[in-house]
C-alpha cells in the first residue's frame, strides 16, 4: 500500500493509526509526526503574503481569478505511483482542492483511490480516522485509535461540572480581518466547560466585527490564527492590541487572553485537536495539571 497525503491532518491521522510506513508523498504542509520529513513534498502554494490583511487580500484576488491557491507536482506524483490519495475539500484556503487532485490523478497511468476527508465537527474527525483506517488497511489500529482518542476526550470532560454556565469564550481564528472559529473548535469549547456563542458546531468559521465581540463580551478569549505559528499568533495580536476597542473586552481586563499555536493545535482536523481539549479543560477549569506537557500557549501579557 502506498499512500500520498494531501493534507496535513491526514497526515496526523493516517501517523496516529500505525500507517507512518505507508506514506510514501506529502504536502507542503506536512509537518507532524516528527520522522516524515524524507517524505517527497508534492505541493507548494501560490500566496507569497505574509501578513493577516496582505494574505487574506492575495487570497481572494486568486480566488476570483479562478486559480487554485496551491501546485500539485504531476511528474513527481506518477513517480511515487500511489494507490491512495487522501485530500480535502472542506477548505480550499488551507490545502489544495479536490477538482485539481481529480483532474491530475485522471492523467496517470493506473487511477489511485482519492479519498477526500470534509470534517465539521469533533465526531467527523474520529469518523475520518476509520475511513483512513479502510482505505488504507489499517482497520484494527484505526478503531484501536478512535478508541484511545475517546477516552482522552471524555476523561477531560469528567472535570467539568455540566451543570454549571461556563464563561464566554471567543476563539479567534483570523486578526484581520477578524474571523471566529468554527466545526470542530466549538465542540472542543463547548466540551471543557466553556460557551462559544459567537459560532456553533459545524458551522464554517465566519467573518466577524468588533461589535460582533463586544457584544458577545468574552470572558476568555484565544487567539489561533488558522495555519499560523506562536510566534506569528503574537505578531497578530501586536496590530489587535492598538485598536480602540480591545481594551473594552472584560478578557483584556482580566488578563484572560491567550495565544496558540493555532497551525499545530486547532486548524488540524486530526489527532491533536484532544491536545486543544484537555488544554481548553485545564485552562476553564483551572486544573493546569490536565494541559499536555509543553502545550504551544502562552498568556498574551506574558508577551510584553
Amino acid at each position: 500500500m502506498r499512500v500520498v497525503s494531501l493534507v496535513p491532518s491526514a497526515t496526523e491521522l493516517l501517523c496516529t493509526a500505525g500507517g507512518a510506513g505507508l506514506l510514501v508523498g506529502r504536502s507542503h504542509e506536512c509537518d507532524w509526526p516528527a520522522g516524515i520529513e524524507d517524505r517527497p513534498i508534492l505541493t507548494a502554494p501560490r500566496i507569497t503574503a505574509t501578513t493577516p490583511m496582505d494574505i487574506d487580500k492575495e487570497v481572494h484576488s486568486t480566488r476570483d481569478d479562478g486559480q487554485s491557491l496551491y501546485v500539485l507536482n504531476r511528474d513527481l506524483l506518477e513517480s511515487l505511483q500511489p494507490d491512495v490519495i487522501i485530500t480535502q475539500d472542506l477548505c480550499s484556503v488551507c490545502s489544495i482542492d479536490l477538482e485539481t487532485v481529480r483532474e491530475i490523478a485522471s492523467t496517470l497511468p493506473t487511477t489511485p483511490q482519492i479519498l477526500s476527508l470534509n470534517p465539521t465537527c469533533i465526531e467527523d474527525v474520529l469518523d475520518d480516522l476509520l475511513r483512513i483506517g479502510k482505505a488504507c488497511d489499517l482497520e484494527t489500529e484505526a478503531r484501536e485509535t478512535v478508541a484511545g482518542l475517546r477516552e482522552r476526550w471524555w476523561k477531560a470532560r469528567d472535570h467539568v461540572n455540566g451543570y454549571l454556565d461556563g464563561p464566554q469564550v471567543a476563539v479567534i481564528e483570523w486578526t484581520d480581518p477578524l474571523y471566529i472559529a468554527g466545526h470542530w473548535t466549538p465542540d472542543i469549547v463547548l466540551a471543557a466547560g466553556g460557551q462559544h456563542d459567537l459560532n456553533g458546531s459545524g458551522q464554517v468559521s465566519r467573518r466577524i466585527t468588533p461589535e460582533d465581540l463586544l457584544e458577545c463580551l468574552p470572558e476568555r478569549l484565544v487567539i489561533c490564527p488558522c495555519g499560523r505559528t506562536l510566534e506569528e499568533a503574537a505578531q497578530d495580536a501586536t496590530q489587535l492590541k492598538q485598536e480602540k476597542w480591545w481594551p473594552l473586552l472584560p478578557a483584556v481586563q482580566d488578563d484572560e487572553v491567550m495565544l496558540v499555536d493555532g497551525n499545530a493545535m486547532f486548524s488540524r482536523p486530526g489527532p491533536r485537536l484532544l491536545d486543544a481539549m484537555e488544554w481548553m479543560t485545564s485552562w476553564l477549569q483551572d486544573r493546569p495539571d490536565l494541559s499536555p506537557r509543553h502545550f504551544p500557549a502562552v498568556r498574551l501579557d506574558a508577551m510584553g
